[in-house]
Formats: structure tokens, C-alpha cells, sequence
């Protein structure tokens, strides 16, 4: 694959106060996605609809994410990231205003998609610090800024649980949109301007996209990874609301979104994941991260009915998943380093179409079969994702 690298004609220095805001930033932004699986109940009520037809809607904003990221995040390596990145916050925050606004389900599924079309700005973020970190610390400093990516996931559900409680899901969705016009004016004002790393033309860039995934290895068993262990995330989250609204536990969208704090213990793991692929093989930690994913699911399926084994199997899943994700991350964005945001582009979009599959496969599973049955596909895809690293290791032996 041949790539022009154009250089920066200016140095860009993350200072520790820069790579704090952007990690907020990012964790700010990718809460619009997780908004909605605490209120799904409430949702459901509103709309006087069932929860499989309810949980289409967090289905919409991962399949809306795994499009954003294939159509604007590969932009990143050809246009100024700071002004991408303004313009995507201020459509999500017109995006969010449609969500709180929605009159019927069909609605608030178009505008669902939508949210999670143009709530992309971490993906642009991420491999930006990548580019300018120091090699030596750049799984430190990606671990750093992801851990506020997936503490903003986590909390999302808390923040959305308390709000959605006192005033409703919709003014959820309305003080989102002020946080996203408030975003704007952070980022324009403290990001330097950052130059493109590549001299493509968007066709181009796209088809190169291609030719990543064919060339590169790594890439495709990290890619696959991500898909089986997010979606074993996302059957859990959107079916929880519904387990703790029903027997034993008769708890409201409140309760749920408490949860997202117990998972926080889990995400701290981050820049410890981060330290270690800075010393050791990320591709054999990554293993031990996809057994921890797959321990989650025995506790919920074995003390799910219990509030400690809850808390313990919510910790488990979220050091898993966390977990593997910056491992795998570390790992993609030293394969072509003018390429990150394309790299990163596979890697995220197959994430999340691995979620969507997930979030659909939740609500289904837990109408049907109900707690069990959300226990059963999650440790499915769990399975799953632990079989593609061990197949990739035995092929690198023979």
C-alpha cells in the first residue's frame, strides 16, 4: 500500500492538562450512545411498546456508530481533525434535540441512527493522541485517554438513570445536546490545529481500507476480537433494565444506571492495560482478557439473582472488554502508523457492529428466553471471541 506521508509543520506537545481534557472530551462524547439502555424501560412505557421492539433503538445508535466511523473517521489522515471535529459535535447536538423531541418509535430510531452517525469525535481523538505520543509511552497515554472513553460509557448510564428518574428520558437527550455545543467551544479553543498525515483522496482512502484488512493479519484477528467481546457487552447492558424492572430485584431505570458506577472499578483497568502492552506481548494478555470476559457471564448466569453477583460478573465484564479493547488498540496502531485512522476505522466499526448484534441479540434473548437466555448468547459471543485469539495463536505455531 503506498502512502504519502505529510509531515506537521509544527510540533504538537501533549501536555498531561491536554491529554485530561481530551480524555474527558471523549467519554462525554461517546455517552450519547449509552444514554438510551438505562431508559429502555421507561422508553417502553412511554411509546406503550414491548422490549424487543424498544431495544431496536440502542441497536440503531452502534449501527449508526460503525457508519459514522466508516464515513468520517478515515478522514482524519486527509483533513484539519479540529475542524471535523467541531463540525461532528455540532450536528450530534442537532441529532440529540431529534431524540428528545421524538413522537412515535420510528422517529426516535431514525434519530437514534443519526446520534450515533456523528457521535464519532473519539474515534477521531484517539488515534490523533497516538500520532503525537511518545512510542515509548504511547500505550500509557492511549490507555489514559480511553479510560476516560470508557468511564463516559459507563457513567452514561448513570447519569442517564438519576436524570431519566427526576425529569424524564427526554431531558436527558435535550441537557446532551447542551453538552455537545459546550464541547465545541472547549475543543475549538485549547486543540491545536492538526495537519493531515496522508495526501489521498477520499476514494482512495476508502479503498485503502480494503487493502488494510487483506495485508494485515493483526488487524483482522483484532478486529474480530473486538466484535465478539463488545457484543457480549452489549447483551448484557441492554437487557439489564429489563432483568432489575422484573423479579426478584422490581428496580427502575435509577437502580440501573447505578450499575455504570460498580463497572467504573472495571475500567480503571485501562491504563494499566495501557502499561502492560508497553512491556509485555499484547497478543497473549488479550487472552487473559477474554477468559475474564467469559468469567462475567458464569456469575450473572450464577448469582445473577443476587446483588453482589451482579456487581461482581459487572466488574468482570468491564475489565475484560476494557481490557482487550486497548490491548488490541496498541496493537493495530503500530501495523501503519500514517494509517491510524483507518486502522482504527476496521477496528471500531467491526466493535460495534458486534454490539449492534449484541444490543438486537439482548432484547431477543431476554423476550424469549429471558435472564438465562441474555446469559447464554453473551457467553456465546464471549466463547467466541476467545476462540478467535486462540486460533490465531495456533496458527502463528504450525
Amino acid at each position: 500500500m503506498s502512502t504519502t506521508t505529510v509531515m506537521s509543520t509544527k510540533e504538537t506537545h501533549l501536555s498531561r492538562g491536554l491529554i485530561l481534557i481530551l480524555a474527558t472530551a471523549c467519554g462525554m462524547a461517546v455517552a450519547n450512545l449509552y444514554y438510551n439502555q438505562p431508559l429502555l424501560a421507561d422508553i417502553s412505557h412511554s411509546f406503550h411498546s414491548t422490549p424487543q421492539k424498544v431495544g431496536i433503538i440502542s441497536m440503531c445508535t452502534q449501527i449508526g456508530y460503525a457508519v459514522g466511523m466508516l464515513l468520517f473517521v478515515p478522514l482524519a489522515d486527509i483533513r484539519e481533525r479540529r475542524k471535523l471535529i467541531s463540525i461532528l459535535l455540532l450536528a450530534v447536538s442537532l441529532f440529540l434535540i431529534g431524540v428528545a423531541t421524538a413522537q412515535n418509535l420510528l422517529w426516535l430510531d431514525i434519530a437514534s441512527l443519526a446520534v450515533g452517525i456523528t457521535t464519532v469525535v473519539p474515534q477521531v481523538i484517539v488515534p490523533m493522541v497516538a500520532q503525537f505520543a511518545d512510542p515509548a509511552q504511547r500505550g500509557k497515554i492511549i490507555g489514559t485517554v480511553m479510560s476516560g472513553l470508557l468511564i463516559g460509557i459507563l457513567l452514561a448510564r448513570t447519569v442517564s438513570g438519576f436524570i431519566g428518574s427526576f425529569i424524564g428520558w427526554r431531558g436527558m437527550y435535550w441537557i446532551a445536546a447542551a453538552m455537545m455545543l459546550f464541547l465545541v467551544l472547549l475543543l475549538r479553543l485549547l486543540l491545536p490545529q492538526n495537519y493531515p498525515t496522508s495526501t489521498l483522496r477520499y476514494g482512495q482512502l476508502v479503498k485503502s481500507i480494503g487493502r488494510l484488512v487483506v495485508s494485515q493479519r493483526t488487524l483482522r484477528e483484532a478486529a474480530m476480537m473486538g466484535a465478539m467481546f463488545f457484543g457480549a457487552f452489549s447483551v448484557f447492558w441492554t437487557s439489564l433494565a429489563f432483568f432489575l424492572e422484573g423479579a426478584p430485584y422490581h428496580l427502575g431505570s435509577q437502580v440501573a444506571g447505578l450499575f455504570g458506577l460498580v463497572g467504573v472499578v472495571g475500567a480503571m483497568i485501562a491504563p494499566l492495560a495501557g502499561r502492560l502492552a508497553d512491556r509485555f506481548p499484547a497478543k497473549v494478555i488479550i487472552g487473559i482478557a477474554g477468559g475474564i470476559n467469559l468469567l462475567s457471564f458464569v456469575f450473572f448466569w450464577l448469582f445473577g439473582a443476587h446483588v453482589w453477583g451482579l456487581i461482581v460478573g459487572v466488574i468482570l465484564l468491564d475489565m475484560g472488554v476494557q481490557g482487550a479493547q486497548i490491548l488490541n488498540q496498541t496493537r493495530i496502531y503500530s501495523l501503519v502508523p500514517e494509517a491510524r485512522s483507518r486502522l482504527n476505522t476496521v477496528y471500531m466499526v467491526s466493535s460495534f457492529i458486534g454490539g449492534a448484534i449484541g444490543s438486537s441479540l439482548g432484547s431477543y434473548a431476554w423476550t424469549v428466553w429471558h435472564w438465562q437466555g441474555v446469559c447464554f448468547a453473551g457467553g456465546a459471543m464471549a466463547i467466541l471471541g476467545v476462540l478467535v485469539w486462540a486460533l490465531h495463536r495456533i496458527g502463528e505455531r504450525a
